[in-house]
């Protein structure tokens, strides 16, 4: 008897993301935020969430992660893909959208704030620290 094939490959996983962002003194800054897991530096961004648009899911994400709120566009610049790491050990590729946040609102104290840090740097530095290459050219591009 021969055993059916072991699937390796699961659908990709949708995800909305924000990236936040407001004119500093140097011109367009870029908030990011770190993962709770990897610590690696990332927008804030989540699965998308029934009864909203997914700008709006976004703009939530911005609020728990970053303690942000501002403007956000009603359609994305453009979608990521990253692999992201489940706690039993596989991972699984998931596709964002992502969605500029204008900040209006810088919250002193939020959600996540104990298990994420928040930075405001510079598109060009914001884009030499996230991990994916898409993702960085969408920040670049942002910028102009």
């Amino acid at each position: 008897m021969i055993d059916p094939p072991i699937r390796t490959e699961r659908a990709e996983r949708r995800q909305v993301a924000a990236l936040c962002w407001r004119r500093g003194e140097q011109g367009l800054e870029i908030l990011l935020v770190t993962s709770r897991e990897t610590r690696r530096w990332v927008t804030p961004k989540g699965g998308r969430m029934p009864g909203l648009t997914d700008a709006r899911a976004a703009a939530v994400e911005a609020l728990e992660e970053a303690g942000v709120e501002g403007r956000i566009a009603d359609h994305p610049i453009g979608t990521f893909r990253y692999l992201k790491w489940l706690r039993r050990g596989e991972g699984r590729w998931c596709v964002v959208s992502l969605f500029p946040l204008e900040v209006t609102v810088e919250h002193a104290t939020w959600q996540e704030q104990h298990e994420r840090t928040r930075q405001w740097m510079s598109a060009e530095q914001a884009a030499s620290r996230v991990n994916e290459a898409d993702l960085a050219a969408l920040i670049l591009a942002f910028a102009g």
